[in-house]
């Protein structure tokens, strides 16, 4: 096929609510094969496609002509390598784990076949989600090697979920799903010009996801359109028994495409997080220009300049996420084969770093993984004053920004953009202050384009209280409508 006619294809591919034609699946599927063949080399995104993704297109295809065709029927999906997907290895990057080949999806996996999505393959990430060490590399795992951004491919895609970022912003897949522990999904989906949505913790069951925090971690779509989360995460949502965070998904849960509605800024209190802009010139332009299309559209903006609970996060969080990143672990392996997978625990998993030091440990060490090992599990008095401190600070605080300033939402940037991947020096993080208290308590994030700073692009944060995710995505859909500010990356 020839690289025009893919590109056309891929362009002219439906959003989830478009009505279905006859062997449509079969071509769209064949399209992002053809387009991933041409470009993927490259941009590193895809670690290991999946070798039924035709087969499953014909059945989508077939389903569509016995009219009982379910809402994402044929869509075409990849999935952060991070995720169980039965017969393919979920690795988290690493070598450790190269010959873990689950034999059953993870309940999110799960879900969303039964919504006829087609796999394509697993998506590259950086190492265990960038928590291995406080010098890692966004995008690069010693089973995929180094994600680039398709804006420019000698900037990072961001971490973790680079690859599903950098995949669908090049247009390999319809959407992704990445995970986020804190900012993971945002980051990515900011720097790759994406819609990414971090839900309230709980909302996505986590069974079958390598953990880094019990208190942090959920999946969530990663898509081109505010539309298309919103029909993932239709998908996604819904209660676990397994996961115990999810008691309450089934009473929050909603048809998130129902609920958008392009006037939907008219008259909502926004408060503006002046205390997250002012860290580039660039972004804060493209933030004024935002907020603008926001009054444009009947929004009522109140500036919060402070948020003084912030301050008080960043070293709380990370006590919370070593010491149930250790714990995580090991529940995890456990579910492993033991034929295939000799690491059982954090321990192990150091000590196979070290044998194999020169594929794994050569751009960065794995210090946050031998400081995790020396925590002293849940029960441990620093621990549990940190989680429940940084909850009052990170949960409560924003509650408090919301309550006081009478507002549904608060709005800032994402992230800088993309920053030249470097080996030497490693990440060079621009801003990001955006999301780290939604992450921290739980409460939902909603990046959408914003626009391009010299050629990169940019996000919109929109923020909100637990369980509010269709208000989001409804107010990040209108802004979305109003700016038409995703503009794609030019790769042929």
């Amino acid at each position: 096929m020839r690289p025009l006619l893919i590109l056309a294809l891929v362009a002219a591919m439906p959003t989830a609510a478009a009505a279905q034609t006859p062997d449509q699946s079969a071509t769209e599927v064949a399209a992002y094969i053809a387009r991933a063949d041409q470009i993927d080399g490259e941009l590193g995104s895809i670690l290991v496609r999946d070798p039924t993704a035709m087969d499953q297109a014909r059945a989508a295809d077939a389903r569509v002509k016995a009219k009982r065709a379910p809402r994402l029927n044929g869509r075409a999906i990849l999935v952060k390598d991070n995720i169980d997907v039965a017969g393919l290895p979920n690795t988290a990057g690493s070598l450790a784990l190269k010959d873990n080949v689950p034999e059953k999806d993870a309940p999110v996996i799960t879900r969303l076949r039964n919504s006829g999505v087609v796999i394509l393959g697993k998506s590259n990430l950086s190492e265990w989600a960038n928590i291995r060490s406080s010098e890692s590399i966004s995008g690069w795992s010693a089973v995929g090697g180094q994600t680039r951004n398709p804006y420019d491919m000698a900037r990072s895609p961001c971490g973790s979920s680079a690859g599903s970022g950098a995949s669908v912003a090049a247009g390999l897949a319809w959407a992704a799903i990445g995970t986020e522990t804190d900012g993971s999904i945002t980051c990515p989906a900011a720097v790759n010009g994406l819609v990414g949505l971090k839900p309230t913790v709980g909302l996505v069951s986590r069974t079958g996801i390598i953990p880094i925090s019990a208190s942090q971690d959920t999946a969530g779509p990663m898509t081109t359109t505010v539309k298309d989360a919103a029909a993932l995460l239709t998908e996604m949502a819904g209660s676990d028994a397994a996961d115990p965070a999810t008691l309450q998904a089934d009473r929050y849960k909603s048809n998130y495409v129902l609920s958008l509605r392009a006037d939907s800024l008219k008259g909502q209190r926004i408060g503006v997080m002046r205390y997250s802009a002012g860290f580039h010139t660039g972004t804060d332009a493209a933030f004024e220009q935002a907020l603008q299309v926001l009054r444009d559209q009947g929004a009522i903006l109140v500036e919060i300049t402070e948020f003084p609970e912030g301050r008080e996060i960043g070293g709380r969080e990370l006590t919370i996420l070593l010491t149930e990143l250790k714990v995580g672990l090991r529940e995890y392996l456990a579910t492993t084969d033991p034929a295939k997978v000799s690491v059982r625990s954090l321990a192990d998993i150091i000590a196979f770093n070290k044998a194999h030091a020169d594929k794994e440990l050569g751009l960065f060490g794995q210090d946050l993984f031998e400081t995790a090992e020396a925590t002293e599990g849940l029960d441990d008095p620093a621990y549990v004053k940190a989680r429940d401190e940084a909850q009052k600070f990170a949960g409560g605080g924003l509650d408090r920004l919301l309550s006081e300033n009478k507002v549904v939402a608060l709005v800032g940037p994402t992230m800088g953009p993309g920053w030249l991947i470097d080996p030497v020096l490693g990440d060079r993080y621009v801003g990001g202050g955006a999301g780290n208290a939604a992450a921290v308590g739980g409460y939902p994030h909603l990046t959408v384009p914003m626009g391009l700073v010299k050629g990169l692009p940019v996000g919109l944060s929109f923020i909100g209280p637990k369980w509010s995710e269709a208000r989001l995505l409804s107010l990040g859909y209108a802004y979305e409508q109003a700016s038409k500010a995703r503009i794609a990356p030019t790769l042929d």
